[in-house]
């Protein structure tokens, strides 16, 4: 009997037990027609009930014979109470009573459950997110359950609807599909249904059929259990906190418990379900029982490389996205022990159209090219776990939810950086390990690297030697952003950690700061004085103020609100932060407002510029009783007296000035500038405006307002040589407070990761040498480890582990271990046996 059918039969019989009650009142009252009246009802359900019985279980159930011995027995109350024989009434009321436990207990014990649970996927590659759980619902005899593939549409970019696909005929065939179609889904009003698309209407690239909507499916079911089709390694996308389905589902379905902190706070904690993902059971078994590949795969005998592009990898940056998938592509080439199969995201293609369309014809060519020269095997396939058990390792993006099924499979993973697309060079290792964090009081000694490690150079000349690992665990992750001495200790601030790092002689203490569930960069900068340490929140929701002295911790609730806030696109928008004796200046991302604060007291006071061109501030600095204010948007400097209100504007940047967004490397009117320098001499001054986002640095002549360029004697370039020196700029002027307004300072050229000692008048430079020691470099390269909390047990492409070298089996750090990737990844499933979809199933069958 279905679920909701048996719930009407038990609330059938309470309401024929609560009108025994009544009727006994009534004979005892003498009101014999009110009796008689209930006497009729509860022949009415007695029928009713045998009724559903036999229409669910069939002719000849015992408890129809029962109810049909309870029916009789009222009739003969009916007629003796007609005949006003309401002694012998009275005596039969008890029996009648009996009977009706009887037909209850008949009902609970006798009757079981039957169930219908619909399955609804709408890729045939997403099924197994769900295919699991099916299996252990196919498996109950007191369950139908139905596999109905639905419909979903291209969208157009204007968001329309395009083509309509339709993937039944995809499924393995000894999956049972039912056609959308061909389903009542009004008369079935299934107990359970399972949906694995969140987004309803908000997918820029497709959607589902509008029926299948959360909102709409949530009317004909009782129990809506949302399964993500994806699987993660660690952490989870901001897209995925709050999606439609979530307010409409009764359960969501998470890996493990960790993963709550991602989504939305406002979404009750009883909906979640951390049961692990039904995605990993399917590649637990075939890689368990590894299936024979397709006759059209011709393998030879050579390892299998899983080539993984993913739509956030196509997004991120296309034209680095395509040049990498030829790189990869040449560096197969020829090969006789190494075989790549591509397997591109089933949305890639549609993504391209909506999204990226400019660039299909391009990506269309390699992908005729890969198959047309049998470059490897071009897997587009529904069934990626088969495809997985067939693979030696992964090679692909980081934030893709493969890495994750090949990371409780057991097989390598190999993370791609798209930007490297030439094989590594002698001292190509510079780009990716120099990266220096400039001290305003000129000490460089200390230097966190960002595999979360010191390195240190005794004579503070940047020579630097390996100091001491941080014991993170971890061999990337941006946990720290620098470190410092203070009063013979060694501070490191944090970057994505929550606390700080207190080092003496090489011992590490944490002093912890309150906890909070964050994505994405805690902080992400600081300033200091002799008594203070302030670290500036990027998703830490509070400005935190260290003592230095009694190491006491102040959280200051209201400053972020001020200069960080996300706008109408989900944009981050942060405002600049400068200094004016004793006070630090925010200043607002969307106006002409700025909020000083004693550094000692904390009191605050609040001034506006009065210039309401200036839409906001990315950075401000100090000029005598003046700051310098940056836009966010545009090219206009304003120079702002606050202790007088008055105010100039400077305009007008030469027409080969422009700026370019990176890593989109698309045009932009945004963060122009980085910054200003204003050197003097007895007779002479230049201001220097940095660029930031800026194609070159500017000279801008106080009086008349005019600006010109500057150019920079080491270099003029905004981009590094190749994908090991990534930057998205040209650099800036390092300068200590001792060199403040003198002619000689020095500047940092990023895209050749060089140091200069320049004179700003006279543009003579020199190199200051930058050396880390390469020996120590080779010695403490992690190699295969965990990467962070957010990407568990993987090896990463670098200037010293190149796609080649993985291929060739030369590792540099840690080798291969599968015992303590396993290990890594059972972290991020709740459920590490193969029997996630069992236990989900269970889970729904007795809660839902």
């Amino acid at each position: 009997m279905r679920k909701r059918h048996k719930q009407q039969v038990e609330e059938l019989v309470r309401q024929i037990e609560q009108a025994h009650d009544q009727i006994k009142k009534y004979i005892d009252q003498n009101k014999i027609q009110a009796a008689l009246g209930l006497l009729e009802d509860c022949q009415s359900a007695g029928i009713s009930i045998g009724t559903l019985i036999e229409q669910s279980e069939g002719e000849g159930n015992a408890t129809v014979s029962m109810l049909e011995e309870y029916c009789e027995l009222v009739y003969q109350i009916h007629e003796t109470l007609n005949i006003n024989e309401v002694h012998s009434a009275k005596k039969s009321s008890k029996l009648l009573r009996q009977k009706l436990i009887r037909i209850s207990n008949s009902i609970k014990n006798e009757i079981s459950v039957k169930r219908e649970a619909v399955f609804l996927p709408y890729k045939a590659s997403m099924w197994d997110s769900m295919e699991s759980v099916w299996q252990a619902a196919d498996a109950d005899p007191d369950c139908d359950a139905y596999v109905i593939p639905i419909p979903y549409f291209d969208k157009n970019p204007d968001g329309s609807f395009r083509a309509m696909h339709y993937e039944a005929d995809q499924f393995a065939a000894d999956i049972p599909v039912i056609k959308y179609d061909e389903f009542d889904f009004e008369v079935h009003q299934p107990d359970i249904i399972f949906i694995h698309n969140p987004y309803d209407n908000i997918n820029f690239v497709t959607s589902i059929h509008p029926y299948f909507y959360s909102d709409n499916i949530k009317k004909i079911t009782d129990c809506l259990v949302y399964i993500p089709y994806y699987a993660t390694a660690g952490g989870m996308s901001e897209g995925q906190s709050l999606c439609p389905a979530y307010a409409y589902a009764d359960y969501i379905i998470i890996q493990a418990e960790k993963y709550r902190q991602y989504f939305d706070a406002r979404i009750p904690d009883s909906k979640f379900l951390a049961l692990g993902s039904p995605k990993f059971d399917s590649v637990i078994h075939k890689c368990q029982n590894s299936p024979n590949p397709p006759q059209t795969w011709d393998l030879g005998g050579k390892k299998v490389y899983f080539f993984n592009t993913s739509i956030g990898g196509m997004l991120g940056n296309t034209e680095v996205f395509l040049k990498k998938m030829r790189y990869v592509f040449d560096i197969f080439k020829g090969r006789d022990d190494a075989c790549l199969l591509w397997r591109p995201h089933p949305l890639m293609e549609s993504t391209f159209d909506s999204m990226r369309s400019a660039y299909k014809p391009w990506y269309e060519a390699l992908k005729k090219e890969f198959i047309d020269e049998k470059i490897g095997i071009y897997d587009d396939s529904p069934d990626i776990e088969r495809t997985i058990a067939l693979s030696d390792a992964y090679i692909g993006d980081t934030l893709s939810s493969v890495t994750a099924l090949f990371g409780v499979a057991g097989k390598p993973i190999f993370t791609l950086n798209n930007y490297i697309q030439t094989l590594p060079e002698q001292d190509d290792w510079r780009g990716e390990r120099i990266n220096i964090q400039f001290d305003a009081w000129g000490d460089d000694r200390y230097q966190v690297t960002k595999n979360n490690q010191i390195w240190y150079s005794e004579n503070n000349d940047y020579h630097y030697k390996f100091y001491m690992d941080l014991e993170t665990g971890y061999f990337a992750g941006g946990y720290y952003l620098r470190a410092l001495e203070i009063r013979d200790r060694l501070y490191v601030f944090p970057g994505n950690a929550q606390h700080l790092l207190v080092i003496q002689d090489k011992k590490i203490r944490k002093l912890e700061f309150k906890k909070y569930n964050l994505q994405g960069a805690a902080f992400n900068g600081y300033w200091y004085n002799d008594k203070y340490l302030y670290l500036f929140p990027f998703m830490y929701p509070q400005l935190v103020r260290f003592t230095i002295e009694t190491e006491e911790l102040c959280y200051i609730e209201n400053v972020k609100p001020f200069y960080l806030r996300q706008n109408a696109q989900g944009e981050w928008k942060q405002g600049g932060i400068g200094e004016y004796e004793n006070e630090l200046i925010f200043a607002s991302p969307e106006d002409d407002q700025f909020l000083f604060m004693d550094v000692d007291t904390l009191k605050i006071r609040m001034l506006c510029s009065n210039t309401p061109n200036l839409a906001g501030t990315q950075g401000c600095w100090i000029d005598g009783e003046e700051l310098w204010l940056f836009p966010i948007k545009g090219t206009t400097i304003v120079r702002w007296n606050f202790q007088t209100g008055e105010t100039r504007e400077y305009s007008g940047v030469p027409e080969s000035f422009h700026s370019l967004k990176w890593p989109y490397e698309s045009e932009t009117d945004e963060y122009a500038f980085g910054g200003i320098a204003i050197f003097d001499t007895d007779d002479e001054q230049k201001i220097i405006i940095v660029p930031n986002r800026g194609n070159m640095y500017l000279e801008l002549d106080r009086d008349t307002g005019k600006m010109k360029e500057w150019k920079l004697p080491v270099g003029s370039e905004t981009r590094g040589k190749n994908g090991y020196f990534l930057t998205g700029g040209m650099g800036r002027f390092v300068i200590t407070w001792q060199q403040v307004g003198k002619p000689d300072c020095r500047v940092w050229y990023a895209p050749e990761r060089k140091l200069y000692d320049i004179n700003v008048f006279t543009k003579e430079y020199k190199e200051v040498e930058i050396e880390f020691d390469y020996e120590d470099l080779i010695a403490h390269e992690p190699g295969f480890m965990e990467e962070s909390e957010w990407m568990q047990y993987s090896l990463s492409e670098n200037a010293f582990n190149s796609l080649k070298d993985f291929l060739d089996g030369k590792i540099t750090g840690n080798q291969y271990n599968r015992e303590k990737q396993l290990e890594a990844f059972s972290k991020i499933n709740a459920n590490t046996d193969g029997t996630c979809g069992k236990t989900i199933y269970e889970y729904i069958k007795k809660n839902g």
